[in-house]
């Protein structure tokens, strides 16, 4: 298997990221060390060649939306992280959990079908091979305390703060906002000009 390395600058540390020919995203990691990332490469999907990129792919031109504000710039990417079976239908959980929005551990073992299994959640959650993009961050502790973030708290407070600043920044939504304001004040002036016309 063929896979390629992007080296990235972001706010909050050096970032690598590993997608593969079809430019799905295998892994994205905080870049403490390179050993662990082609350890779990290695764990996850067997032997692997891994390149270095030559221009940046459409992974890391989101990545730098998102950083940029464009909080919504991930959703669209497609992510292939192996794992056991458990742990993918945790990952794929966690990327239905909208920016600017948290969960509980409890809440997500209960979303995947698994209600009492919080602490094995936890751990799926502590091994995700593809930060930020597979949102672990946004997962706290049942009272609402930032828990169990691998890359750091310190990183998962700055991911979470980013987040709510920019959650309402998205432009269709905001749009869409300022459409239903328009449309509830034409219907509120036209009450108020009927009550007047039968007064």
């Amino acid at each position: 298997m063929l896979l390629r390395l992007e080296r990235l600058t972001s706010p909050i540390g050096p970032l690598s990221l590993v997608t593969d020919e079809d430019g799905a995203v295998r892994a994205l990691d905080f870049s403490d060390g390179d050993a662990s990332l082609r350890d779990g490469l290695r764990k996850r999907f067997g032997a692997y060649e891994l390149e270095p990129g030559t221009a940046p792919s459409k992974a890391s031109s989101a990545i730098a939306a998102y950083f940029d504000g464009e909080i919504g710039a991930l959703d669209a990417l497609t992510v292939v992280a192996g794992g056991a079976p458990f742990q993918r239908k945790v990952w794929a959980a966690l990327r239905k959990i909208p920016a600017g929005r948290t969960t509980s551990y409890g809440r997500l073992a209960a979303d995947v079908g698994h209600p009492k299994a919080a602490r094995a959640v936890g751990f799926a959650n502590h091994v995700n091979p593809v930060a930020i993009i597979v949102p672990c961050h946004r997962v706290l502790g049942a009272n609402g305390a930032l828990t169990g973030y691998a890359s750091g708290i310190e990183r998962k407070r700055w991911l979470l703060e980013h987040e709510g600043a920019h959650a309402g920044a998205d432009p269709s939504a905001e749009a869409s906002r300022r459409a239903t304001s328009r449309s509830a004040r034409k219907r509120t002036a036209a009450g108020e000009q009927a009550r007047r016309d039968f007064s």
